[in-house]
């Protein structure tokens, strides 16, 4: 299945480019709109649109991070690596922790490294009260919700830095140009233009990035696996979701949603994922997840892995 995914695993740099370069450009546009126009509905559009420009964005930056596109690009790496600081995953936290998810997707043991804890019902129920709510709050709809603080500020920032301060002093640096970035604006116009310019385009953004994240490996139907019986090939295209998402979504998501073809193989540019699964029978039956509210309910009630009944259930058992 890798084999046949290879043909698809090659960039187009100029095609690249104009990806990166007009992505960026129109967020620069939506943010200069926060800061500029007068009309408040207006300005307000222009914040949520920045909020889906920097997602849209933040996946190219994921791609480039793979090696899926640019790879050999010195000015792409530069250019990547303050967009990582500035969306606050710098690049020496992300690539370490990403990967890892790539190398341990679904299993139960050593997957919670860059991605949400799991659990089996048996060993949820053996925890005291404490570790249990802190196991659920890292996967509650609250968490997910507000990910800008937990998942981007805390969990990829200053978590990191505390942790290893050598190895991820960006997180700092990402953490103290965030602040920086916040009060610059209060000073010199008002907190109405630090909602629309800088908070609520991260809230949009990394609530969807932290949902989509969460649901396309957290699913009706999602597989996990001991350590022993886990295959590279099988955790993506079991344990990894294809999100169907109307086509103005995925323009935005930067075709995310073909995460089990991602998963297969990383070096897939996002640009070439529907084409390798028109192209390749074998990827045309994945499991699917929905952006609507009763997926999106559906996906969050997951809480443990029932192991006798090999499905992901709520903590009660259904």
């Amino acid at each position: 299945m890798i084999q046949a995914t290879k043909p698809f695993a090659f960039d187009d740099p100029a095609k690249s480019w104009w990806f990166v370069l007009s992505t960026a450009a129109l967020l620069a546009g939506s943010l200069a709109g926060t800061l500029l126009l007068v009309n408040p509905a207006a300005r307000l559009a222009s914040s949520v649109l920045a909020g889906l420009l920097t997602l849209r964005l933040f996946v190219i930056y994921h791609d480039q991070q793979h090696h899926a596109i640019l790879d050999r690009s010195r000015l792409a790496e530069g250019f990547m690596w303050v967009f990582g600081v500035w969306a606050l995953s710098p690049s020496s936290i992300w690539r370490s922790s990403h990967n890892h998810h790539h190398n341990h997707n679904s299993k139960l043991r050593g997957s919670h490294i860059g991605s949400f804890p799991i659990m089996t019902r048996e060993a949820f129920t053996k925890l005291p009260r404490v570790a249990r709510a802190k196991y659920l709050f890292m996967r509650h709809p609250f968490t997910l919700l507000f990910g800008y603080v937990f998942i981007f500020l805390f969990g990829m920032c200053l978590n990191p830095f505390i942790n290893s301060p050598r190895k991820h002093w960006d997180g700092l640096l990402a953490l103290v140009l965030h602040i920086a970035v916040g009060f610059a604006l209060v000073h010199w116009r008002d907190w109405t233009t630090l909602f629309l310019a800088q908070t609520l385009p991260s809230l949009i953004v990394y609530a969807l990035g932290s949902y989509l994240f969460y649901a396309q490996h957290n699913f009706p139907g999602v597989a996990f696996r001991d350590n022993s019986g886990w295959t590279y090939e099988s955790a993506a295209l079991e344990s990894s979701s294809f999100m169907k998402l109307n086509p103005v979504m995925a323009w935005f998501t930067a075709n995310i949603g073909y995460h089990h073809i991602h998963h297969l193989n990383s070096k897939i540019p996002f640009y070439r994922l529907p084409e390798a699964m028109s192209e390749i029978p074998e990827l045309q039956s994945p499991k699917i997840t929905l952006l609507n509210p009763v997926e999106v309910y559906r996906c969050l009630r997951l809480k443990v892995w029932d192991v006798s009944r090999q499905v992901m259930t709520g903590t009660r058992g259904h």
